[in-house]
């Protein structure tokens, strides 16, 4: 809960409200949402299109294929859920796109630690820059991919601040030894039975010492980091060595 008594609250800009809840209604942050640890609300960004068409978008001035979100729309829509000081009071304004700060872990905890977000979901072409620029609209990127729109990147963000948010998960310790939260990939796991097709548990994990397990997790998941994510292991030793 913020300061207001509010839960964490993910608003969503978007052509397909009805594309929601969609995965985050089900599993962790469906049962989350349930009993009120978080929020969820979407806005329509058509609603507020302003010809009897209802358009939204419209051709790119110098040519090209495919259609813009028009800059009046998207103010308009954007305009309903900040306040006149162009601040989201619910938290940050975030516009998905390709071009967009690569999402990342470290950027997953301070998007969790506030008191929410807002999310506008581009399509087509994209969001006239003018509005990206008047709005000072945080860009966010998944990866070096493009979707046909930005709600099923929505739904990956969200769910990845939904899941570090208190309560959600109950074991919050063990967050620290997963994926990217010690800027390493995360360690192999095992469960029964002990032996499978002929593949045997590593025998340190049968062993019950638990330094030995630690070191032997390390040891893991820094060799996988090495060798899957050398751009990650650089980060990390780097951070070793400081």
């Amino acid at each position: 809960m913020n300061a207001g008594g509010r839960p964490w609250t993910a608003r969503v800009l978007t052509l397909f409200p009805e594309m929601f809840p969609g995965p985050l209604g089900h599993s962790l942050a469906g049962k989350a949402l349930a009993s009120g640890l978080w929020a969820l609300e979407t806005v329509d960004i058509r609603t507020f299109a302003r010809d009897k068409h209802r358009s939204v978008d419209d051709t790119p001035f110098g040519g090209g294929p495919g259609m813009v979100m028009r800059p009046d729309v998207v103010d308009a829509v954007i305009g309903s859920v900040v306040d006149p000081g162009g601040s989201d009071p619910g938290g940050r304004v975030i516009y998905l796109t390709p071009r967009g700060r690569c999402l990342d872990q470290a950027l997953v905890r301070e998007l969790a630690a506030g008191s929410g977000i807002s999310v506008l979901c581009g399509r087509y072409e994209g969001v006239d820059e003018r509005v990206i620029e008047a709005r000072r609209l945080e860009e966010v990127s998944l990866g070096d991919f493009v979707l046909s729109g930005g709600e099923p990147a929505a739904i990956a963000l969200i769910d990845a601040c939904v899941r570090l948010l208190p309560g959600v998960l109950g074991a919050e310790a063990g967050l620290e030894e997963e994926s990217f939260e010690r800027g390493l990939l995360e360690y192999p796991h095992f469960t029964r039975p002990t032996v499978w097709q002929g593949r045997n548990v590593p025998e340190v994990l049968l062993s019950g010492h638990h330094e030995r397990i630690r070191a032997w997790r390390l040891e893991q998941a820094e060799e996988i980091t090495r060798r899957r994510r050398p751009d990650l292991w650089s980060r990390y030793t780097a951070g070793q060595k400081a």
